[in-house]
């Protein structure tokens, strides 16, 4: 018997799905069981002999429903998974962090251009600092953008606190070994946790210099030492002579625990403890 989304053909005798509705044809895929050595390449002529559709014009209708219910569907229960909120939460986090800056940037330029004692300091000053300076400005607009860069860094502190503790329970190794932020934006830079738990430890440590390696591939220049995982205090903190081999250690480890998230779940305590020491070592701490 030769099972097909539209009927089920025995011999000669065709029996046609009763319905051309999406979500019923849906279930019915769901369900077939398909013997791929017994199986006939699917031809709309069949549908037609099966009495399902009475022109190639129908068949193609009632399949593209088909499939784009299907579609439809599969990008609602991979919208609805925890970590593609973590990743939403990381990408606005990093827009944030683009837009504040931007803003700074422009108004910190016109400040200077009002007060030509301050434009030779300037470019050095940022942060809460730089919002103390626009809010004694005299002019309006200035005053204005520093208040709303208050609120900004606010939102952007709650938005970092809310992806740390999202992924504490999504990621509960990684988040350990870098912090949760640290770990979100290794996972949405590798396209979710499955990917990432698939990953070898070279392509963690270097997920996130895209530009540097394609510099490396196609100029020769040296070749990048570590992406995403620099934010990490272990990394950025080192030694330089000892940078490269503290992210050497800290990706083996990142690939390690990203399988113990992936597939367990759960903290592995004895697996952190041994991590924790192994980065210690490759930055030269007893």
């Amino acid at each position: 018997m030769a099972s097909y989304w539209f009927g089920e053909i025995r011999g000669r005798v065709c029996t046609p799905c009763p319905s051309h509705e999406p979500e019923p044809l849906s279930r019915r895929l769901d369900m077939l069981e398909v013997d791929m050595e017994e199986f006939t390449p699917l031809s709309w002529e069949i549908a037609r002999e099966c009495g399902y559709a009475v022109s190639r014009e129908e068949y193609i209708a009632v399949l593209r429903a088909l499939c784009i219910f299907r579609a439809e569907n599969e990008m609602a229960r991979i919208s609805r998974q925890p970590e593609q909120e973590l990743v939403h939460m990381v990408r606005m986090l990093d827009q944030l962090d683009e837009a504040a800056n931007l803003l700074m940037e422009r108004a910190l330029e016109w400040h200077a251009a009002k007060d030509p004692a301050f434009s030779r300091k300037y470019r050095q000053v940022r942060g809460r600092r730089a919002r103390e300076i626009l809010s004694r400005s005299e002019i309006p607009v200035l005053k204005a953008i520093a208040t709303e860069m208050g609120h900004l860094s606010d939102i952007r502190s709650g938005l970092s606190r809310e992806i740390t503790l999202l992924a504490g329970g999504l990621l509960p190794n990684c988040s350990r070994l870098v912090g949760g932020v640290v770990a979100a934006r290794l996972l949405s830079a590798a396209g979710g946790l499955s990917h990432m738990a698939s990953l070898p430890a070279g392509s963690i440590q270097v997920i996130g210099a895209r530009m540097a390696l394609f510099s490396h591939l196609r100029s020769g220049t040296p070749p990048p030492k570590h992406g995403i995982i620099y934010q990490h205090q272990r990394v950025h903190a080192a030694a330089k002579d000892r940078r490269g081999k503290v992210s050497r250690t800290l990706a083996a480890k990142l690939a390690i625990a990203a399988r113990i998230d992936y597939y367990r779940g759960q903290a592995d305590q004895a697996f952190l403890e041994s991590a924790e020491r192994a980065i210690d070592r490759a930055g030269g701490r007893p």
